[in-house]
This record gives structure tokens, sequence and C-alpha cells, in this order.
């Protein structure tokens, strides 16, 4: 079997300025600026945001859930903190900080372009 690792998840945006900021202002991403792109450190993995333009022939975004890629997940620690911090800067849920089976805890958030992302800790607390 080959051997791999994570390299990057690349993002569409019609506004990926305001993608990056909202990676930076609500999840503590840092914003990487290169001629022509703009990405963000997010958890030790990179995210490339490209941006869509009228014409170009990207779709727009799916409604959740749908087949193919459905969510990326991040793990955080105290959840239901980092739950309320993010609500309080106008995040939408789609759903709330519930414990999923002893030791995991979860919650979704719709980011930009309604991207469905997982937010999780694990800890044996939630036994």
């Amino acid at each position: 079997m080959p051997l791999v690792t994570w390299d990057h998840v690349h993002l569409r945006s019609p506004d990926p300025e305001a993608t990056a900021a909202w990676l930076e202002n609500i999840l503590g991403g840092v914003i990487i600026r290169a001629p022509g792109r703009i990405d963000v450190k997010l958890g030790g993995a990179n995210v490339f945001i490209a941006p869509v333009t009228p014409g170009d022939g990207v779709h727009t975004p799916p409604a959740t859930p749908y087949q193919g890629l459905d969510h990326f997940g991040l793990t955080v620690k105290d959840i239901d903190a980092v739950a309320a911090e993010i609500k309080a800067k106008g995040v939408e849920f789609t759903r709330e900080p519930t414990t999923i089976r002893p030791g995991v805890r979860i919650c979704f958030i719709r980011g930009p372009q309604g991207i469905s992302i997982e937010l999780l800790e694990r800890d044996q607390k939630y036994a």
C-alpha cells in the first residue's frame, strides 16, 4: 500500500478574501498570501481557496447532505465553550453540540458557500 499524508483541502469561493477571513475569525486559521492566491493554515492543514467567477463553469454549492464529500472535521478542546464562542459570532449551527457515543461530542456548523464543518472533541468526560 502507498504511504499517504494530507497536503491540502481545496475550496472554491466567489469571495476568497471573505472565506479566508471567516476561517481566520471563526476557527483561528492563519491567512497566507501569495501572488494570485490566498491560503489558510488551519489545524496543521493547508486550505487553498480558489476564486469563482461568472462563466467559469463552477456549479453552485449543493444542499447538504449529498453524495461525495460531505464535510470536514476539526478537533477542538472544550467543544461547548468553542460552540458558545462561535455562536456569539453569528455562526449557523446545523447540529448543536451532542454526545454521539461515549467519549465523543460533536457539532456541525455552516461555513462559507454552505460548507459543512464538524467540530469534535474526544474525551472520556463524555462517557
